[in-house]
């Protein structure tokens, strides 16, 4: 008994055992596999994909830094308002502001005005 493949034994058979012989299920058949394969390639290459997880961890990175240092800065503002309420001002932080913008002066300071390193 010779149980070899011969070309008329030949044909596309599904997991269940069926043939598929209409063009109709072949075309859905590789539609089905074609959006499959398309839907793999976002999975890896997508913008949210496993290739984009390392360049959105260091933005993630990037944006957290930027973040404690805006969070610093609000907080040393939050401190100065808070030293400038008009009911609990600071006298020393109160006469360094008159002293700044409106050129006020104790008789006996002197004013020594110096230009910045840079220039």
């Amino acid at each position: 008994m010779n149980r070899g493949i011969n070309c008329d034994s030949v044909a596309l058979v599904t997991r269940a055992g069926h043939k598929i012989t209409l063009p109709k299920e072949q075309l859905t058949q590789g539609l089905a596999l074609a959006l499959l394969l398309l839907l793999m390639g976002l999975a890896i290459a997508g913008p949210s994909g496993l290739l984009a997880w390392g360049e959105n961890e260091q933005l993630l990175g990037k944006h957290q830094a930027r973040i404690a240092k805006l969070t610093e800065e609000r907080d040393a503002l939050r401190n100065r308002v808070r030293l400038l309420d008009p009911a609990h001002a600071d006298p020393d932080l109160v006469g360094e502001q008159l002293r700044r913008n409106f050129n006020v002066v104790h008789p006996d300071e002197v004013v020594l005005i110096l230009e910045p390193e840079g220039e």
